[in-house]
C-alpha cells in the first residue's frame, strides 16, 4: 500500500475490528458502527460515523482522519492508528471525554 488515504482507513478499518466495531470501507469513507450503542434516531438505531482521511491544511498537510462532521481527530500516522481507533470506540460508546482535548 501507498500509504494514502485509503490504505490508512484500511488500516483504521482492521484496528477497529479488534475493537469489536462493525467497519466497512465505502467510497465515502470508512463506516463504522457500534451495535451496542444507541443511535440518534430511528433512520439511525445504533450509534455510527463516517470517517474520513485527508490532508489536514494547517498541519502541513499531514494526513488527518475526520468525523463526519468535519472534527479532525487524530493525524493518520500509522503509528498513531491505534489511538485512533481508541478515540473512535470512545466516542462511539458516548464517552466524549476526548473531543475536549487539544487538537
Amino acid at each position: 500500500m501507498d500509504g494514502g488515504p485509503p490504505a490508512r482507513l484500511f488500516e483504521l478499518q482492521n484496528a477497529l475490528h479488534r475493537h469489536g466495531l462493525d467497519a466497512t470501507l465505502t467510497a465515502r469513507g470508512l463506516v463504522v458502527r457500534n451495535y451496542h450503542a444507541p443511535g440518534c434516531c430511528i433512520d439511525n438505531p445504533c450509534a455510527a460515523d463516517t470517517i474520513t482521511c485527508r490532508p489536514r491544511h494547517d498541519d502541513g498537510d499531514r494526513l488527518w482522519f475526520y468525523t463526519s462532521w468535519n472534527h479532525p481527530f487524530a493525524e493518520a500516522d500509522p503509528a498513531r492508528i491505534p489511538d485512533a481507533a481508541l478515540a473512535v470506540r470512545s466516542y462511539l460508546t458516548r464517552d466524549y471525554g476526548w473531543i475536549s482535548g487539544p487538537m
